[in-house]
């Protein structure tokens, strides 16, 4: 009998929370932890959906030095108006203003992925190009490398893969309806409201433990539903990451700010949450940069180059940065170019910290246990393979 396969995406549902909180041990017997890629969301959900290294699918932190081809140019023109943007209280940087902008620009210029300008200060913005222009869930979102609806489109096979812009009860709601309905040989389901959670609250067992439970509720009768239905399936949760307790902070920016260094002529940067990224335009930048954050007050290392080799991110021409500078584990950049004010959790630390893995969970022993998260495609596209050669079977 065809068995479906069911892959729930669970955005920071990482090893930590899943052992902690006992997370459907009954219904999900089959648990492993995964290590994290290297990054945040914006590499690990490329690396799932293509099972490639960043260096492959050139995703990682979304923005990247080009002034070039930068498609936000027309930033520069801020200024002229009374000096627009510039100032931190400025209504243009507020949050819900720049959300709107956000919306607005990426409609202007035909974005169909993920984009948000964060904080990052307009008069610096067309120093940057972004990485995620396309929807990397739908077809050729990741071309010239194969996504998983590409995989899904070749096979023949009647699938479902979520809309991300849709909430995760809408989307978990969808794919239920469809299975019930015996519409769909395989899913995949996003969910990622867990993510944001987590960032404000991840302090709050309490509260913690409510969330977990109210989870582990909708898909037990989810996977009732299914049972009584005799629909034969395979369940499979997967995550991306977990998240860490911010222990304290640390304003890189100031201490930059205070070198002898000229932005755009001497050095570009970007401050990610947890890393610190920089493009040297002079070699003054470099020995000037290496040097100050190298002192006891700069709670980070520079990442060498086997270590960029090792996860994937030694990118052709150093694309996301020549130099990448990590913080110790709990410590957020704060004020970064993500938000002025850092979050109560992160994610984004050295990948091997405890509270980065993220996790593999099942109904069912999988041909080969997952080790990093990019092994998730590996398993997803075998399970399209043989329902592909059973379709086939039967036709014959």
């Amino acid at each position: 009998m065809k068995s479906i396969p069911i892959y729930l995406f669970m955005d920071a549902m990482g090893w930590e929370i899943v052992q902690n909180y006992h997370f459907l041990e009954s219904e999900l017997p089959f648990r492993y932890p995964v290590q994290m890629q290297f990054g945040y969301s914006s590499t690990a959900i490329p690396t799932i959906l293509t099972g490639k290294y960043p260096r492959e699918h050139n995703h990682f932190s979304f923005y990247y030095y080009d002034p070039e081809h930068s498609p936000f140019k027309i930033f520069r023109y801020l200024k002229f108006f009374f000096g627009a943007g510039l100032h931190p209280h400025c209504l243009l940087n507020r949050g819900r203003v720049r959300g709107y902008i956000s919306h607005f620009f990426a409609k202007w210029k035909g974005y169909t992925g993920y984009f948000q300008l964060y904080s990052l200060p307009y008069d610096k913005l067309p120093f940057f190009d972004y990485c995620e222009k396309e929807d990397i869930f739908a077809p050729r979102g990741l071309a010239p490398l194969e996504n998983l609806h590409d995989i899904l489109l070749k096979s023949g096979l009647r699938f479902h893969i979520s809309n991300w812009r849709l909430s995760e009860s809408e989307n978990i709601d969808i794919a239920e309806k469809l299975l019930l309905q015996k519409k769909i040989d395989f899913a995949f389901i996003y969910t990622a409201e867990f993510d944001s959670f987590l960032h404000d609250h991840i302090f709050d067992q309490e509260l913690i433990k409510e969330h977990v439970e109210t989870y582990a509720s909708r898909i037990k009768r989810f996977l009732l539903n299914l049972h009584t239905a005799q629909i034969n399936f395979r369940f499979h949760i997967i995550s991306d990451h977990g998240m860490t307790p911010t222990k304290s902070t640390c304003n890189l920016m100031s201490k930059l700010k205070a070198l002898p260094l000229i932005f755009g002529k001497d050095y570009a940067s970007l401050f990610d949450s947890t890393m610190a990224r920089f493009w040297y335009l002079t070699p003054k930048a470099k020995e000037l940069i290496q040097s100050r954050l190298q002192q006891a007050d700069c709670p980070g290392y520079f990442l060498s180059q086997e270590e960029k080799i090792r996860y994937g991110i030694d990118f052709r021409n150093n694309r996301f940065g020549d130099d990448i500078f990590l913080m110790d584990t709990g410590i957020q950049i704060e004020p970064c170019d993500l938000g002025a004010k850092a979050l109560k959790g992160m994610h984004g630390y050295h990948p091997l910290d405890k509270d980065s893995y993220a996790a593999w969970l099942s109904t069912h022993q999988p041909y080969f246990i997952p080790t990093e998260v990019k092994d998730y495609f590996t398993l997803m596209k075998n399970d399209i393979l043989q329902l592909q050669s059973e379709h086939s079977s039967r036709q014959k």
